[in-house]
């Protein structure tokens, strides 16, 4: 959630930005050309990966600087999220902004610091998944560009277990056998959201791209049958410790105490650092549907206060169609399906596996009520993993505080 900082502390902030604009630090780099149109220049910041993904970025820039004759340059923006809105707001912003999370977005419209998307830009039938287009569209016009996504899949010891079960109710039936186990952090809301809105549950109401906060569908019977799930690993199947963090269940999947371990493509090194023969699955499906995790999205946008639109969407265009080779090789899941089935990305098995689970996952809402969810939602869940609540509560309960929490941001 958004915190207020003092007025002094947002102009130091803000004049601290500027000094990174002009390249202090080497952060910046500009790219000229003495042809014509040389004298216009369009300003990246990027929050792409300072190692793997920036000096890329870096290149591609060039290169399309290079072809229309213009300047380019790029930032390696390491500012918080509201410090980019105090800087965005004001005659210094940025024309691109690449690399920022799809939740966002709705923050920085509300504020109208993001230009539209002009029409036919993006095309639908070419992503992965219509919700990655959901992710960039607010009141049903899009606002941004997605590149990336990432979600949660299944790791699996291969050690322990010879073949990968289909179904979560195999999986749990496997994981009470002696030395086997299941094992995530149950009470981080983030990987217990597929649970719930794969049964039918919703965070917010989305219908074609408008996304109602009113409407929360986290205490429905779909949802209530997902918590129900989640509850029983704990308290029927005492499978996971209700106090289990994102540390402990690592551990015990690194240390080969649990064969089964819900994560992201993040924990991947760790798993090759330890030694563990693992394979990363698709979510098997629960109740015979779709685990349909939460998806979040990279994405990239066009500053409302460019004074350059025409050549910063050009110039957007250019990295749309680059960005892909740049995504595979860190470890991204690519946005478009050309990407996910490039011979490239296939190489990458773990990547494979995040990828086909992103084309069920469902993305975060992106309107600023979202991060209304995450504190209550840990709260209840850990209330109902030691059976202070049962389902049914969680959900009613839930809901009630996240509309007390909207209620009181406004």
């Amino acid at each position: 959630m958004l915190k207020k900082k003092k007025i002094l502390s947002l102009i130091m902030t803000t004049v601290l930005l500027m000094g990174t604009l002009a390249g202090c630090g080497g952060a910046s780099k500009e790219t000229a050309s003495s042809s014509a149109g040389g004298d216009k220049t369009i300003t990246i910041w990027s929050h792409m990966d300072t190692a793997s993904e920036f000096p890329k970025l870096q290149e591609v820039a060039d290169k399309w600087a290079k072809e229309k004759g213009v300047k380019v340059n790029v930032v390696d923006d390491k500012g918080k999220i509201q410090d980019y809105i105090q800087a965005a707001g004001s005659s210094q912003a940025p024309d691109i902004m690449v690399g920022i999370a799809h939740d966002n977005l709705g923050t920085f419209q509300k504020a109208g610091l993001l230009a539209e998307v002009p029409s036919g830009f993006l095309d639908e039938s070419k992503y992965n998944n219509k919700g990655l287009i959901d992710a960039v569209t607010i009141g049903g016009k899009q606002y941004g560009v997605p590149y990336a996504g990432e979600t949660v899949a299944l790791y699996v010891n291969k050690d322990k277990v010879k073949e990968v079960p289909k179904t979560f109710e195999d999986v749990v039936t496997k994981a009470k056998e002696p030395g086997i186990g299941l094992v995530f952090s149950i009470n981080n809301f983030y990987y217990d959201l597929g649970f719930l809105t794969g049964q039918g549950g919703y965070i917010f109401k989305n219908t074609n791209g408008t996304v109602d906060p009113s409407d929360i569908g986290l205490g429905n019977d779909g949802a209530i049958k997902g918590f129900q799930f989640l509850q029983d690993l704990v308290i029927k199947d005492k499978l996971i410790a209700a106090d289990t963090t994102d540390d402990i269940a690592r551990s015990r999947f690194m240390s080969g105490d649990a064969a089964f371990f819900i994560s992201g493509a993040w924990d991947a090194p760790a798993a090759k650092s330890a030694n563990v023969n693992y394979e990363i699955v698709p979510m098997p499906t629960l109740g015979g549907k779709p685990v349909t995790t939460a998806l979040g999205v990279q994405t990239a946008f066009v500053a409302e206060k460019s004074p350059n639109k025409d050549l910063a969407w050009d110039c957007m265009k250019y990295i749309k169609d680059n960005i892909e080779p740049i995504i595979i090789e860190s470890g991204r899941i690519p946005a478009t399906k050309a990407g996910v089935e490039s011979d490239a990305f296939k190489k990458n098995k773990d990547m494979v596996a995040f990828g086909e689970q992103s084309k069920v996952a469902v993305p975060m809402p992106n309107i600023p009520e979202i991060q209304n969810i995450w504190a209550p939602g840990g709260n209840l869940m850990l209330s109902m993993s030691d059976g202070t609540n049962d389902p049914k509560t969680t959900g009613t309960e839930l809901v009630k505080q996240i509309k007390e929490g909207i209620a009181q941001s406004k």
